[in-house]
């Protein structure tokens, strides 16, 4: 059985811990085996973590609640799906989130702590964010309050314009990469198929990734990318957060691609008379098809919308705002 305060595998007649000594509950039926995933992942990080329970489960890992044995720091250990971690380009793949991420040094983004590899266990430990991410929230409400998403949404665009300053373009900026810390600062995390200056490129030319729906029209073409694809994706974010739906559906990621490349967005003040004139603007703006006519950099998004937050009398920023060195733009 587990042990329910460590998760140490013990058998079952057993009567203490053999790893923290604590009283294991009376079993009445014969021990199962051991989830083979924890126990490989046990033994892949040896006492340096200890992993409390599972958070859930993405597309390219399962991430789990942890400790840090000696410190009892708590954090998230993020686990590559095994069938992924036999395929060499998708190993690569991971490591390079780690190596792009923790290059950035950010409050508003999450930066990998550690990260190793064991046989088909591939692993990267991150800070443990308790307060849920934006998906969660447009789930529960459908729609976000227009002044608390532009809030949101400008820590995005600062952790944004201080990773492109690092050369790293994002590529998959959406709700459910956007968490919150105790006091709801909005932190960016999953650099998964980030690109980065210091990296050749990855894939065959012509080869579009990303979540189908927040892909700028040049990313969903395959073409070389800048920040300006995600602070289209920010525009995205924004559309869904206030209407309800993202701006570009269909039947399958082509569709939808296809909609980004050749499609003009209904705007969103037609679809939600209630968003304010000034927030619809900007919306709009991020999602025009070319990146010249986009904001140029995250901090002059950001800009924006805490100036729209200025308008609405609403403007109470929860974290610094970063500018460029040698950026004369005062920080609030």
């Amino acid at each position: 059985m587990f042990c329910p305060e460590c998760g140490t595998w013990n058998r079952g007649g057993a009567r203490q811990c053999t790893r923290c000594s604590a009283e294991l509950p009376d079993v009445q039926s014969a021990a199962q085996a051991p989830d083979a995933l924890i126990t490989a992942m046990r033994q892949a990080m040896g006492n340096r973590y200890r992993i409390v329970r599972r958070l859930g489960s993405g597309g390219m890992a399962d991430v789990y609640a942890a400790e840090h044995e000696q410190l009892g720091r708590p954090l998230a250990v993020k686990v590559m799906h095994a069938h992924l971690a036999r395929d060499a380009e998708m190993r690569v793949r991971f490591r390079r989130e780690a190596e792009a991420a923790s290059r950035l040094v950010h409050p508003l983004i999450a930066t990998p702590l550690d990260y190793g590899e064991v046989g088909e266990v591939v692993y990267l430990v991150l800070p443990y964010l308790g307060g849920g991410c934006l998906a969660d929230d447009l789930t529960r409400k459908r729609v976000i309050e227009a002044s608390r998403l532009a809030r949101i949404s400008a820590q995005v665009a600062n952790a944004l314009d201080y990773a492109h300053r690092q050369g790293v373009v994002h590529r998959d900026v959406k709700p459910d990469n956007v968490l919150f810390d105790g006091d709801g600062n909005a932190i960016l995390t999953d650099f998964g198929i980030a690109t980065a200056q210091f990296h050749g490129r990855l894939t065959a030319g012509g080869r579009a990734m990303g979540t189908p729906h927040y892909m700028a029209p040049e990313q969903a073409m395959g073409k070389p990318l800048d920040g300006r694809a995600d602070l289209y994706a920010v525009g995205v974010m924004l559309y869904e957060c206030l209407a309800g739906f993202p701006p570009f559906d269909g039947l399958d990621g082509y569709s939808v691609g296809y909609k980004h490349v050749h499609e003009v967005p209904v705007p969103i003040a037609d679809v939600e008379s209630r968003v304010p004139p000034t927030l619809a603007r900007i919306v709009m703006r991020c999602l025009e098809k070319e990146p010249d006519a986009r904001p140029q950099r995250g901090n002059d998004l950001a800009n924006e919308l805490y100036a729209f937050l200025g308008e609405t009398g609403d403007y109470t920023p929860q974290y610094v705002r970063t500018v460029a060195p040698g950026d004369s733009r005062a920080s609030a």
